[in-house]
């Protein structure tokens, strides 16, 4: 029924408009027609066919809108309507100095469009600042709920930011890291990171280009899987130069956390007192630790420096090397861990062969 309503509206309207729009036309050509009840109703009909095409095109997209409202968490709905509502006041607060002033009559058309493009710009931009701060709004809303005064007493901490770099979308483990449940907050990415993710897609180089589209591939599944958390934020600084900098003043500005896996990056950004998290720091914390003693199953892959030695290598790349393992090349052991040592380039085990043990 509503369907019909709105595309019977559009229909009568642009009937309307055609009947009546004939009065509009020159008189000189007024003056040539023979029949003007005859080319109110031409046009009656060619208006009524317009507003069909444009009510099909409004029912089509009302019907998506409400499928996408109906889709939408409570949470996000509620905090996006308060941003629009926002947004509109702060532009008929800031629009109503323009229609006080003396604008000649030839550009009185200004107002009404000033009107219309700041509402649009403002309602945008408070449904942008909603996206990003809606947890914010929402215990402006309702300040007496016990997450709010939990926060306030300080016992919750809000989930932060998550800013993403380049070379994080690129590595893609930050996909997995997001289907887990462990990464918390919104995962914002900024229009610059963006463009560098381009640049590198278009560069000559075979290697970058990979590269580059492996990001924007991996950012398209995470936007698809994850579309209330990605966020592209349109920021930029036409006064800083690299995007490292870009990165530490937008996570400056937001109190956000900054998420990447470049070593020089992490250092910077933490001696500018920029909460970061480093994807590699995480997964070396999260490879399992061997005490001496324990038993690992593993292949002998070459020879080590010593002519009795084997090496081996677990699963997330750690490598092993066995004493007494050197005549064991090419096959899959049980070795009995004795030590391990921390390096710069990594964690060393060290063990023995369980055979040789057990003699």
């Amino acid at each position: 029924m509503l369907d019909a309503i709105i595309i019977l509206s559009f229909i009568i309207t642009g009937a309307g408009i055609g009947f009546y729009g004939v009065e509009l036309l020159p008189s000189d050509v007024l003056n040539q027609v023979t029949s003007l009840e005859g080319l109110s109703f031409v046009t009656a009909g060619f208006g009524a066919l317009i507003g069909l095409a444009v009510g099909l095109v409004a029912q089509t997209a009302y019907r998506r809108v409400e499928r996408q409202v109906r889709e939408m968490p409570v949470d996000i709905l509620l905090s996006r309507s308060v941003g629009l509502v926002l947004g509109l006041l702060v532009a008929n607060l800031m629009l109503a100095p323009i229609f006080l002033l003396p604008i000649p009559r030839e550009f009185a058309f200004i107002k009404p469009l000033a009107a219309i493009l700041g509402s649009v710009m403002f309602a945008f931009s408070g449904i942008n600042l909603a996206d990003i701060h809606g947890r914010t709004l929402l215990r402006l809303i309702n300040p007496n709920s016990v997450e709010s005064m939990l926060v306030a007493e300080g016992t919750l901490k809000p989930a932060t930011t998550k800013i993403l770099d380049t070379s994080c979308i690129i590595d893609g483990r930050i996909e997995d890291l997001l289907s887990t449940g462990f990464l918390e907050g919104q995962i914002l990415i900024p229009q610059f990171v963006l463009q560098e993710l381009q640049t590198v897609a278009d560069a000559s180089n075979d290697q970058k280009r990979a590269k580059g589209r492996r990001g924007l591939d991996i950012l398209n599944r995470m936007q698809s899987t994850f579309p209330e958390r990605i966020i592209i934020h349109p920021a930029d600084y036409d006064d800083v130069a690299t995007v490292d900098a870009k990165l530490i003043r937008l996570a400056q500005e937001i109190n956000a956390t900054l998420l990447t896996n470049d070593y020089n990056l992490n250092k910077v950004a933490s001696l500018q007192r920029v909460n970061v998290l480093n994807i590699n720091d995480l997964a070396q914390s999260m490879r399992p630790a061997y005490l001496p003693g324990d038993l690992i199953d593993l292949k002998i892959l070459k020879q080590g420096k010593e002519p009795a030695q084997g090496v081996g290598y677990l699963e997330d790349g750690t490598m092993v090397v066995v004493e007494e393992g050197g005549s064991y090349i090419g096959d899959e052991v049980s070795v009995i861990v004795t030590g391990a040592l921390q390096t710069s380039a990594g964690r060393m085990i060290f063990a023995r062969p369980e055979a040789s043990v057990m003699a």
